[in-house]
């Protein structure tokens, strides 16, 4: 093997090792890594009627405080109407960032790489429904090896929780649809454990209900009824579904372990206010363990969001109704302790923590109808500091101020990390 192509062999090895990890603690292990301070903050944000431009758009607040606009809105981009504004992620070779709409189901295309610090729509896909076959309300995106892995939360039948997952390429073009299995049918996040070649999907309602104003959903007896209860183990390449374990109250989000050899995830169930955790057995199936309450279950404190740090000892819960964060000690994953309860705002939704564990982002919106209304309609994004006890604060955004609307998801960006990717490196002959 000639010396110059063994070099560029082991380089891009080394680049394939960077890429198994990912800057946010809980993202595809697919997506290359940023390393040091992010340099902005994206937030998909839904739009309000008669506030500002009334649209969804993309905000880009600046992260580093070594950088001009630390703590500012420093731009923001348009996405003509309202779609309800709700999750996205990064291409495998982060250079697009893919959003969805949980109403229309539309699907829009961000470069963030030519200028990280204005992103700019590139693409709006509009065949999602018709190309998948029905599915409905593109949830969770999950980078894959030239692909986008896309969780539905409903269908185009009869709105309920029947649902798929749904695969596009890069370049936006339908590659096929997997819908969820007998027992299990709805869904929400998806979560792959590359070691394992395991993917962990959970379960939440279809669109009847999740475009219903709060108040009035948890008023209606039956409808209260159609949550999904189920978190399926499947086999991640095959995408064949292997066990459906029961996690009664809709489980959301799932968050594997990020250390190797530790194989088992978290996730938490809205309803009834309980963490959860997936344990792998010894012979390799896996089951399902209450592990405790989040707050008090009788309250209905909601929790939507969880963060995992780096090391696997923080988790990291938001929820939704008190809006509070709480903090779990789960170095020993079966028995999780709280250390650590502090109130963020009147309602608080998602939290982005930084690889490095000393950064959490937290935004407030859950979903149009279900955001909390007069003074207790807080639309915010907050940076914090944690020491590995406490959380200080580094700055706050007021979005129903600067008139942008509602921040749900959001995603870090870094100036010049497609440069220093990009950079050729003379190996010599």
């Amino acid at each position: 093997m000639p010396k110059r192509l063994g070099f560029a062999l082991l380089a891009a090895l080394a680049l394939a090792a960077i890429a198994a990890r990912a800057d946010e603690t809980c993202l595809s292990p697919y997506l290359p890594k940023i390393t040091g301070q992010e340099d902005y903050v994206y937030v998909y944000t839904l739009g309000v009627p008669g506030l500002g431009d009334g649209n969804d758009k993309l905000v880009t607040i600046g992260a580093n405080p070594a950088r001009p606009g630390f703590g500012k809105v420093v731009h923001q981009a348009a996405i003509p109407g309202r779609h309800e504004a709700h999750h996205g992620d990064f291409t495998d070779d982060r250079r697009f960032l893919w959003l969805g709409g949980l109403d229309t189901s539309e699907i829009f295309v961000f470069d963030v790489a030519t200028d990280p610090g204005k992103p700019k729509l590139v693409k709006t896909i509009v065949d999602f429904v018709s190309k998948s076959g029905g599915v409905v309300g593109p949830h969770t995106f999950n980078a894959l090896p030239g692909r986008m892995l896309i969780t539905g939360l409903s269908n185009a039948k009869d709105g309920g929780g029947k649902t798929g997952m749904v695969e596009y390429s890069n370049a936006g073009v339908h590659v096929r649809t997997v819908w969820m299995p007998g027992g299990a049918e709805y869904g929400y996040d998806a979560r792959i454990n590359v070691d394992l070649n395991r993917m962990l999907t959970s379960s939440f309602t279809g669109k009847k209900n999740y475009m219903r104003p709060l108040p009035e959903l948890m008023g209606d007896g039956e409808a209260m009824k159609q949550f999904g209860n189920t978190v399926v183990v499947w086999d991640a390449h095959a995408r064949k579904a292997l066990q459906t374990l029961a996690v009664p109250g809709a489980p959301l989000e799932v968050r594997w372990a990020l250390q190797p050899r530790h194989y088992y995830a978290f996730t938490s169930s809205a309803l009834t206010s309980r963490l959860w955790g997936l344990f792998r057995r010894d012979d390799g199936s896996f089951e399902a363990v209450d592990l405790a309450p989040i707050g008090d279950p009788a309250a209905i404190p909601l929790p939507v969001d969880i963060s995992l740090s780096a090391d696997d000892h923080f988790l990291f819960v938001d929820t939704f109704m008190d809006g509070k964060v709480r903090v779990f000690d789960v170095s020993d994953p079966r028995k999780p302790v709280v250390v650590h309860e502090q109130k963020i705002g009147e309602q608080v939704n998602m939290v982005s923590q930084s690889w490095d564990g000393k950064r959490l982002y937290f935004s407030s919106s859950l979903l149009a109808n279900w955001d909390k209304t007069g003074a207790a309609n807080e639309q915010f994004v907050k940076a914090y500091g944690w020491d590995g006890a406490k959380l200080e604060p580094l700055f706050a955004v007021d979005f129903t101020a600067q008139k942008l609307g509602r921040p749900h998801i959001m995603r870090f960006g870094q100036e010049g990390f497609w440069a220093a990717k990009t950079a050729r490196i003379d190996v010599g002959e």
